[in-house]
């Protein structure tokens, strides 16, 4: 059985990254962390990119530049579509 996200915790991360591409600097450090976490989880889907910026964010969040959030940001955002 796989751990799927319910509905509510999707909603929230799409708000989340919604929030994050226009204003990355402004999302406390939990929450570069909590879409980090989702986008590293996505091993078929992010590409190696994202990967990379994922795990450097999991682990420094405050080291991620603004450009960087944004990437990760429009990651999840575009799942949505992608699906």
């Amino acid at each position: 059985m796989t751990d799927k996200p319910t509905a509510a915790a999707r909603e929230h991360m799409h708000k989340l990254a919604a929030r994050g591409l226009k204003e990355p600097k402004l999302l406390q450090k939990e929450e570069v962390i909590a879409i980090a976490q989702h986008v590293a989880k996505e091993h078929g889907r992010a590409s190696g990119t994202e990967h990379e910026i994922a795990k450097k964010a999991e682990h420094n969040p405050e080291g991620v530049s603004a450009a960087e959030i944004q990437a990760l940001c429009a990651h999840v955002t575009g799942e949505r579509t992608a699906r």
